[in-house]
This record gives structure tokens, C-alpha cells and sequence, in this order.
């Protein structure tokens, strides 16, 4: 056979070889699976999305998503934790505690990145920040340590405050934890902690009602899926029985809320993204730390304040990183 013939069958091999690995490359689509407690939140999703396609991860390119929310209902998880386990996706996704300890019950092998954790140490949920050890690493919220640090801006604002009613969920971790640690910065401050401890929605109403008896001076409220859903109900009370309230994220002051401290929310949906990225291009959960946030916003709101007739002493407002006028 002609030696031209041969080079070229033999280039053409090649070249067809070359086209049919570039084509696998392309087919292949990470699948990012989402459990979360509550329901979806397109502020989060959003700013994560955006942080993925800047790390050129495109949703219908290269990565696609399989969602689960549990609106509320802790007994869905496990099924939704073990549906993604079947669906052999490339990486969990999980918000709120609950959501991470279901994901960790339901695979040992699959990376978790966990979001919404207020201290996954403390919880159990990884064995340190610097090593997390297992297939669970992610973002903590600092929830535990910013607690103290709300009932301290409460007693700023009003320095005669003697008696704050404090709603959390009894029936997570994370949440009793923060709980525990606003009661120990009540003593410090002289302050009295009444916690009001609720389970499921119908606790609630009746935590809110055992609050109006005991006429505390401010309402601080611990947010999880649980109290997140009475948001509404929980503003509408605080106006009505003219309570300041604190809460953790700025979403519930701009929603009527009087004020919120946290982690900048933004920045660790931001986060979230990176770690996506980077175990997607073959990092180990177990070689990644956890990260803690570095920046936090205090947000105000006056047009709440004026409605229970507070006026907001000018040291803290000067203070505020955002006023809702």
C-alpha cells in the first residue's frame, strides 16, 4: 500500500480518536445535588449561581442540578438525602443542620459541603475546623458566637433592658446551642433569658402568648425552618406588643424586623460556589477546612423602630452597616 494512504488512514484514526475523546469531555455534566430543610430561597441561589459561572461552571454546560426542599418537614430528608445517593450525584449540597445529617447518614462517599451550619464542631458533624476528616467539609455560619454578640447590640440600644424572650427550636442542635449561649451572655450582661422553646408550629402561638404574660422588654429570635415559616406571625406580634426584635439575617429587617446581626449572606453563598468548584476539580472534602465568615452586616430598621416608638440611640446607628429608613 501506498505510503501516502497509510499516513493518512492512520491521521484520520487519530483525528477521529482525538474528535471522540473531546466529545466525551464535552457530554460530561457534573450533577449538583441541593437538600435543604426549608424551601428554596432564589437569593441564595442566585448569588450561587452567579459565583459558579465566573468559575466557569454553567448550568446545561457542564453542571446540572437536582433539588430537593423540604419546606419545613424533617421527616422528608432522609428519603430526599437518599434519592441524590441514588441519583449518583457528583457532589451534596446541604442547607440547614438537619439537611447535613441526613446527607451524612445517607453516604459516606459522596462530598457534602454544608451551608447554614452554626457550629459544625459543637453539633458533631466534622471533627475540627482545620481537618474535617470524612466526605463532609463547607461554610460555617459562626450562628453559636454571634449570639451573644445580638443580645449585647439589644442591651446597646436599650441600656434599661432587663428581660429578653428568646424563640428557638428545641428540636435542633444547632439551634440549642445558640440559645445556650445568649443565656450565658445574659448573665454576663445582667439581662433575664426567657427562652421559648417550640418543636412544631402549633408551640409557636403558644410560646408567643406565654411572651405577651411575661412582658419582656425584646424579642430575639433564633431562625431555623421552623420559626423562619412564623416570620410574619412573629413581626406582627413584635408590633403589636411593641417588642424590639433581633434577629440573624438582614431578609427579616427589611421584612419588618427591627434589627439583625450575622455573616454577610451574600459573601458565603459566594463561598459556597468556590467549594463546589474546588471539589469538582478533584479536591477531597476531608483536605478542605472549614471557613468561618469574615465579614458581618448590622442592619436597622426605622421605619420598625418608629412603629413601637424606640429611638435608636446614635452610637448604635453610627454603627449600623445598613439603615432602612
Amino acid at each position: 500500500m501506498n505510503r501516502n494512504v497509510v499516513f493518512f488512514i492512520l491521521a484520520a484514526f487519530i483525528m477521529l480518536g482525538a474528535i471522540r475523546v473531546d466529545a466525551q469531555t464535552a457530554e460530561k455534566v457534573y450533577r449538583i445535588g441541593i437538600l435543604s430543610a426549608a424551601s428554596e430561597v432564589p437569593q441564595f441561589f442566585e448569588a450561587f449561581s452567579q459565583r459558579l459561572r465566573e468559575l466557569g461552571n454553567v448550568e446545561g454546560k457542564n453542571i446540572s442540578f437536582e433539588r430537593r426542599y423540604a419546606a419545613g418537614d424533617l421527616d422528608r430528608l432522609p428519603g430526599f438525602a437518599a434519592e441524590l445517593v441514588k441519583e449518583q450525584v457528583d457532589i451534596i449540597l446541604a442547607v440547614t443542620v438537619p439537611a447535613v445529617l441526613a446527607a451524612k447518614k445517607a453516604t459516606t462517599t459522596i462530598p457534602i459541603i454544608m451551608y447554614g451550619v452554626p457550629d459544625p464542631v459543637g453539633i458533631g458533624i466534622v471533627d475540627s475546623l482545620a481537618s474535617p476528616g470524612g466526605n463532609v467539609t463547607g461554610l460555617s455560619t459562626l450562628g453559636v458566637d454571634l449570639s451573644g454578640k445580638r443580645l449585647e447590640l439589644l442591651k446597646e440600644t436599650i441600656p434599661k433592658l432587663a428581660r429578653v424572650a428568646v424563640l428557638w427550636n428545641a428540636s435542633d442542635r444547632g439551634m440549642t446551642l445558640m440559645s445556650e449561649r445568649i443565656q450565658t451572655a445574659g448573665q454576663a450582661l445582667a439581662v433575664v433569658v426567657n427562652p421559648l422553646a417550640v418543636r412544631d408550629t402549633k408551640d409557636v402561638e403558644v410560646a408567643l402568648a406565654e411572651a405577651a404574660k411575661r412582658r419582656p422588654d425584646a424579642l430575639l429570635m433564633i431562625t431555623d425552618r421552623l420559626t423562619g415559616l412564623h416570620l410574619k406571625q412573629v413581626l406582627d406580634f413584635a408590633v403589636k406588643t411593641k417588642l424590639p426584635s433581633m434577629f440573624e439575617d438582614e431578609v427579616f429587617v427589611t421584612q419588618g424586623g427591627l434589627m439583625a446581626y450575622g455573616a454577610n449572606r451574600p459573601e458565603l453563598n459566594r463561598r459556597a460556589a468556590v467549594y463546589v468548584d474546588k471539589i469538582l476539580k478533584g479536591t477531597k472534602p476531608s483536605s478542605l477546612p472549614v471557613e468561618q465568615p469574615m465579614t458581618f452586616d448590622f442592619t436597622i430598621n426605622l421605619k420598625a423602630a418608629k412603629q413601637i416608638g424606640l429611638t435608636i440611640p446614635p452610637n448604635v446607628l453610627a454603627r449600623a452597616d445598613k439603615v432602612i429608613k
